[in-house]
Parts: structure tokens; sequence; C-alpha cells
């Protein structure tokens, strides 16, 4: 299988070359990309400027793309000559609490907000839609929590809606669903956790042979310059514990938790990455 790690913070995937703080322009962008190490074959070029853009969704009909952000805003990113330059960027939602997560699914809009998810019926066909009115809300039991309160969502192979869930903190003892990836039919019913002991995942996929979840988790800090290291996790069934917190990032521990007794079989990550690196996605090449 090839995975690619990529990052959310632009339209282009340019990981690493902005900060969350700082959103480089597009010409800031184009004189970075030949930082990039791509694989033969491939190539890079911006392809939208969006404002704080996070997840993105590709429009299953239409090829829109729409494009979540920690802001109140979803954009809608249109290429109608097809000519993968995008000649039209929509705000189609201005009125949200962090509106991060996106998904398409049998041809509705899923955002994740901070504290709920809504669903909007239809959205590529016509960007002059009054969404606000359209919303339905589907679930409205997320921790309201600023910290790690931004979400990631993805349908899986079952077509359940998976959304994470960070913990509220840099490392503490986590309540009800924080900390963890939960599951929900496309109509929000029968929401369940799926993965536990997850401090904070902001991106995952569904590997294309097996259909078993991989997901990032970005790990605990001030616990020096070299540790503890990012994860690469896989959860082929539900149930599964991946440590947090009393494992910090991979089998590292935090000084005040290595003593406490684990509930439960903790899975360790597939792969580790560089300490503080912050892995912000990842997706399953099938081209």
């Amino acid at each position: 299988m090839t995975l690619k790690t990529i990052s959310k913070l632009v339209l282009a995937s340019t990981v690493g070359l902005m900060s969350q703080a700082v959103l480089a322009d597009r010409a800031d962008a184009e004189a970075n990309l030949h930082k990039l190490n791509l694989p033969e074959g491939f190539h890079i070029d911006v392809y939208a400027e969006v404002e704080g853009a996070r997840q993105m969704a590709l429009g299953q009909s239409t090829g829109t793309v729409f494009v979540g952000t920690r802001g109140n805003n979803v954009f809608a990113v249109v290429d109608k000559n097809k000519d993968r330059k995008a000649e039209k960027v929509v705000n189609i939602l201005d009125d949200l609490k962090v509106g991060n997560g996106v998904a398409m699914h049998q041809g509705n809009l899923y955002v994740a907000e901070q504290n709920r998810i809504a669903r909007y019926a239809a959205p590529g066909f016509d960007l002059t839609l009054p969404f606000k009115q359209m919303r339905e809300v589907i679930y409205d039991r997320l921790p309201d929590k600023a910290h790690h309160g931004w979400r990631y969502i993805a349908f899986g192979p079952d077509n359940k809606l998976y959304v994470t869930v960070g913990a509220p903190c840099n490392i503490c003892n986590p309540e009800g669903i924080e900390a963890s990836i939960i599951r929900m039919n496309a109509d929000g019913s029968e929401a369940e956790i799926y993965a536990k002991g997850i401090r904070n995942s902001v991106g995952m996929d569904f590997q294309p042979d097996t259909g078993d979840l991989y997901f990032t988790d970005n790990n605990v800090d001030m616990m020096g310059d070299d540790t503890p290291p990012g994860e690469l996790n896989e959860a082929p069934e539900a149930g599964m514990h991946f440590g947090f917190p009393f494992y910090a990032g991979g089998k590292a521990q935090h000084p005040d938790w290595k003593d406490k007794k684990v509930p439960q079989k903790v899975t360790f990550p597939v792969q580790e990455f560089q300490a503080h690196t912050a892995s912000l996605g990842l997706k399953f090449y099938t081209g």
C-alpha cells in the first residue's frame, strides 16, 4: 500500500510550508513548492487560495471542492473548465463555530463544528442556495471546548460517519467521548466511541483493500524537543485503546502518568514520526 501524509493547511497540500498562525498567499506558496520532495511522475501546483483552509471534501458529481476552516466559514472552490486552476471561491457558510470538518456523502455536505455536526442537501449544483436555512443538525453533543476543538470527519466503507474528538488539554484524564474517534449513522443516530486513547487526531483515511481505519495522532508537548513521537495508527475494529494519557506518544510516558494503570490493552502505532512535527493528515493513493 502507499501512504501519503499531507497537510491540510492549503488546498495544494503544501506540507509544512505555512504555520497555523500565518497563511501565505499564492505567490509565497508557489515560491516554496520546489522544496517538496515528490515521487517520480508527480507534480504539484497551487489550485486555489482559500483563507484558513483546513479539511477538504470533493463534490461527488460536480467536482466542487468544499473547504472547512477553523473560523466561521466553509468555502466552495469551483473549477468549471476543468483546467486544474480554480476560477472561483465562494463563501457558502459564515456563521459557524470552528467549521473545520467537511465530508461528502450521497450528495450531501456534512460540516463538523466544535459543538455539533450538520448536513446540507445537494450543495454542489447551486452555490447560491440558502445554506443556513437548509442546515439540518444531526448531532449536537460534541464537547464544546476550544482546546483541540476542531473536528475532522470522514465516511467509512460502512457508510458511517467517523469524527475525531480531541482531548481538551495537553495531558489530562479525558471525560465522556473526549480523546476518541466516534462514529455514527449518516443521520447522526447510534453514535458510539469507535477508538479511544487518542490525544488529537487531525487526519484519517481508510485502506482501500481492507477498509481499515488509519489515523494520525499529535502527541503531548512540554516533554522535550525529541519526545514523544507523533503517531500513525491502525484501527481495524471498534474498541481499541491507543494509549493516551497513559502513553504520551509511542511508548513514551509522562512522569505524572507512568505509574497509573492502563484500563485495557494498548495498541501502539504502526509508524512513529519525529516529535512535534504535527502530522496533519493522510490519504491512501489509488491512482
